[in-house]
């Protein structure tokens, strides 16, 4: 699959893999403090933003995909950044092809499933939040305010929807407002989603030594507890695990200089605390 994609800068490539209703948007400003040192590709993964849609979402194919795009882009090695999602996808890719990786850092999600949280877990949130976009009946939109209004009220969160208002847009032939994400697969494949590239997964493949790794998670997200730190360093013993105080789960939005200051110092080799 060819995956659409944003390009910044020249130097040693970077590779950043947006996460759930995400796109390469949302990463522009990230990409272009980097492309002061780096070349920088920022993608949007399948059933996302620009690129093409799929009945298939499992994490083999977001790989597949990856390792696609680094063969059509001449990529022998590059630094790979995956948020959420995305970051599942860069572990995975990164574990099945270790030679093509430089460096890998992972933003606020385990390598875990995340229906062992039950009650707490994140499949109930998404699964809320899928329900109300399947729920929008675009023939009767005439404005995103009107779509909105309706997010409101099915999930509350401002900013969750926000983000997810982000993905609206107006098809240039029939006139009409439409998600540019595919809503409907990704509901029907939310378990993957939610429970692929777990701590099994890994089982075959442990310990990891190929690359230096990097965890940044934010202080007010439930995404990487305190708990998952021993499980993180069985996969991968020498990682390096960095807290961003006062930031949720799209901390580099929330904290985006601190957030930078922890990339940097990783890219540069400086010594982190955590």
């Amino acid at each position: 699959m060819h995956l659409f994609y944003r390009h910044e800068g020249t130097g040693f490539p970077i590779v950043i893999v947006h996460g759930l209703y995400g796109s390469s948007d949302n990463w522009l400003t990230v990409a272009k403090k980097l492309s002061a040192e780096y070349q920088v590709f920022s993608v949007d993964q399948r059933n996302h933003g620009r690129s093409p849609n799929s009945d298939d979402h499992s994490y083999e194919s977001l790989r597949n995909d990856l390792a696609e795009f680094f063969d059509e882009h001449h990529l022998e090695k590059a630094v790979v950044m995956g948020h959420s999602m995305g970051g599942k996808t860069a572990m995975s890719f990164a574990a099945d092809y270790p030679e093509r990786v430089e460096k890998l850092i992972i933003v606020d999600i385990a390598p875990k499933d995340y229906f062992l949280l039950n009650d707490e877990s994140q499949y109930y949130l998404h699964n809320h939040i899928l329900l109300a976009m399947l729920g929008i009946d675009f023939t009767k939109i005439e404005s995103r305010k009107q779509v909105e209004i309706s997010l409101l009220e099915q999930i509350g969160h401002p900013e969750i929807v926000q983000f997810l208002l982000k993905n609206v847009h107006r098809n240039k032939e029939t006139h009409q407002f439409e998600w540019r994400l595919n809503v409907p697969v990704l509901y029907d494949n939310l378990d993957e989603i939610i429970k692929g590239v777990n701590a099994r997964w890994f089982e075959d493949r442990l310990p990891i030594f190929d690359y230096p790794v990097l965890f940044i998670k934010g202080a007010l997200s439930n995404y990487i507890l305190p708990e998952d730190y021993p499980s993180i360093r069985r996969i991968y013993p020498e990682a390096k695990i960095v807290e961003i105080p006062d930031a949720g789960h799209w901390l580099h939005a929330e904290q985006p200089q601190l957030f930078m200051e922890a990339i940097w110092n990783f890219l540069h080799l400086k010594r982190l605390k955590y």
